[in-house]
Order: structure tokens, then sequence, then C-alpha cells
């Protein structure tokens, strides 16, 4: 009998996933927000994921409900639940990746190690947590935030007036999440799949590039990283999927620090950002990986398939543009790349696509993937 998977968000993630469902026997079923988004190829509703009656109707005709973004609110998550749905991840799980206040006092519950952080109500709390941490820090949306969108970096209690004010307005109140200004050396990325049925798959921690607080680069394994830090991200990674209940993908976003310290920084849960490259350097894709955890099928291999892989992002190009006008030339130009493409129209800053690149020496790798990826800008 084949396994109806149902795909919460019709981008770039929900896309990326459709291939890898037919591979294996899965039928891709996508409630899209709107038509023509990125995987519109298996959209069979368009609706609004924030209405429940709309997510139910699309749940008829599927086995296992999961997604492509984080959020559908907790209510309607967890009204699915009553009435039968197998949800992947669940509700219990996903309140860590869409409240960054509940995640970081999740970690701590955890013993895990991150920065010191505090919930703040207004500018006297915001200065007071600056007062003592060096007289700058970061402060966050706790909901909402991606790709730096909701962060900002401030020195005075008053930088966050506005956010202060939006709060006061909501008729539910709220805090703002301040964290220490982490001076990390670099940052890493960690994936895991884990099934209901508690089976785990770990990735090599991999080192990422962030630009205007979008990732823009991905090596993987992450150079230098073998031994110690290697085992801390893989440690820290199983234990936040078994910790918190994870089903799927989980990726774990970390700062490393001068003195190798691995903090947690940011927690999603679903295929993400800095694991593409699986698609061509691994054995069995984030992609797959992710519909075998929910449907609680057996986890592939996550071995590497080249001792390098590179992915770069293709950011942003000529408004009005289509990546596929320049598509035959990178190909030409660049046969080992392998070119991914979203289905988006371009703009300044949003991500279209991705090049990787899969290989024996790193430098070339990682020539060959920018170059690839320069193709479109």
């Amino acid at each position: 009998m084949t396994v109806r998977i149902g795909i919460v968000g019709g981008g770039q993630l929900a896309r990326m996933m459709i291939g890898p469902a037919v591979e294996i026997g899965i039928e891709p079923r996508v409630l899209a927000e709107e038509p023509a988004m990125s995987a519109a190829l298996a959209a069979v509703a368009v609706g609004d994921y924030r209405d429940l009656d709309t997510v139910l109707a699309f749940t008829r005709d599927v086995d296992v409900l999961t997604f492509d973004h984080e959020h559908v609110p907790q209510a309607v998550l967890r009204a699915l639940v009553e009435a039968g749905v197998a949800v992947h991840p669940g509700p219990d799980a996903l309140q860590y990746a869409q409240d960054k206040l509940v995640m970081r006092a999740g970690l701590d519950e955890l013993g895990l190690p991150q920065p010191d952080w505090a919930a703040v109500t207004d500018a006297a709390g915001l200065q007071a947590f600056l007062d003592d941490h060096g007289g700058r820090a970061v402060v966050k949306t706790p909901r909402g935030g991606y790709d730096g969108k909701g962060v900002r970096v401030v020195s005075a209690g008053t930088e966050a007036a506005d956010w202060f004010a939006a709060l006061a307005e909501d008729a539910n109140g709220g805090s703002l999440l301040v964290e220490e200004l982490v001076d990390f050396t670099r940052e890493l990325a960690q994936q895991v799949a884990r099934r209901p049925s508690g089976q785990i798959a770990v990735y090599p921690v991999v080192e990422t590039v962030q630009r205007g607080g979008v990732c823009a680069e991905v090596i993987a394994p992450a150079p230098r990283s073998a031994g110690r830090v290697a085992d801390e991200a893989e440690r820290i990674g199983v234990t936040v999927a078994e910790g918190l209940g994870v089903t799927g993908m989980l990726a774990v976003e970390l700062f490393e620090t001068a003195d190798e310290r691995v903090l947690v920084n940011e927690l999603a849960m679903r295929p993400h950002n800095s694991g593409h490259w699986t698609q061509d350097g691994a054995v069995t894709s984030q992609f797959e990986q992710h519909l075998r955890a929910v449907a609680d099928l057996p986890l592939g291999s996550t071995e590497p398939t080249a001792a390098w892989s590179a992915m770069i992002n293709v950011l942003g190009g000529p408004a009005g543009a289509a990546m596929t006008d320049r598509l035959a030339q990178a190909m030409a130009e660049h046969p080992r790349a392998k070119i991914h493409t979203y289905g988006k129209a371009p703009r300044p800053g949003r991500k279209v696509g991705h090049v990787n690149v899969a290989g024996a020496d790193l430098d070339d790798v990682v020539y060959e993937a920018r170059a690839a990826a320069a193709a479109f800008d």
C-alpha cells in the first residue's frame, strides 16, 4: 500500500521532497499557501495553514502529516492530533522550534550548552542584561524570525523600543529574547533524523557561512572538526532529538568558540538549508530521510559519497529574470555541478536555488561550486 504523506507548505523544501518520495514509493501531497508555489507539482490543495478546517480537510486523504515550515499554530496542531491525524514532528516537539524562549528553556532543562539568555519585557530589563554582558547583546523576536529577520545586535536598551511597543499593543503581551553576543570562530550545523519508533541517524557536522543573516555556503564535513568537535555536535543533536521528542529531520545550528566550546544557536525541525549538500554528497538525502522518518520507515545511510561537499546558495539575481535563463550556460561551463532550482522569481537576497559539488579535494570542490553559482549573479 502506498503511503500518502501530506506536506503543509508549498515552498522549496516541499518541492525537494517530491522526487525522493516518488523514488521510494511514497505519494506526496502538498497544501500550498497559494497557486504556482515551488511545490506546485504536488499541490493538491491551496489554502490557509492557520485554518483548522482547511488543514483537516487536507488530511482526510493522507496517512501522515509533515511540514515545509514550522508556522502552523499550536492550536491547529493539537486539534489535528486530537482528531487522530499522525503529525510528525508533533506539537510537543514543534513548540521548541516555534518559540525561541520555549527553546532556550527546553535546552536548559536538557543541560545543553548555549549562550546566556533572558526574557525581557522592557528597555530597563534589556539594559540590565547589557550591563551584565559587556554592553552588547543579541535581541530576537521569539516567534516568526528567519534568515536574519527578527534579530538585532544592540548596545542600549532603547534600541528595541519599537519591538517593545509592539508587545505592549499585543493583547497577549509577551517578551523578547536577549542573548549574550557570542564571540564565535565559526558556525556549524548538525543534522539528525529520528523515527517515531526511536531509530536515529546522524549526518556529519557541517560548517555554515552566513551573509546578511542568510546561509550562503555549507562545507561538509566541517573542516577541522574530527574528534571532540564532531563528537560534541553529535551528542547535542541526539540529545535534542531524543529529549524533545523530534520526529523527522532536525537541524541544530551551533556556534564554535575559540576555546572549542560548541553552543546551540537555533533549532529547525524539518529539512534545512545546511543539509542541502546531502542531495548529491550523501547516500541518503535529508529529503528522503525526512520522508522515511515521518513514515516510520527504516532510515537510510548518512555516509558521505565523497570526501568533501560544498553547497552554495543562489541568492536573488536580476528582478524579472528567470533562473532558467542562465541554466544552460551554467550547466555547460560546470558539468560537475549539480544545480537545483526552486521555481521562484528572482529578487535581491531571495533564495532561488543552490549548487552542490562533491569531490576529493576541498579547494577544488568549493571553487567549482562558487563558480557555478556565480553564473546566476
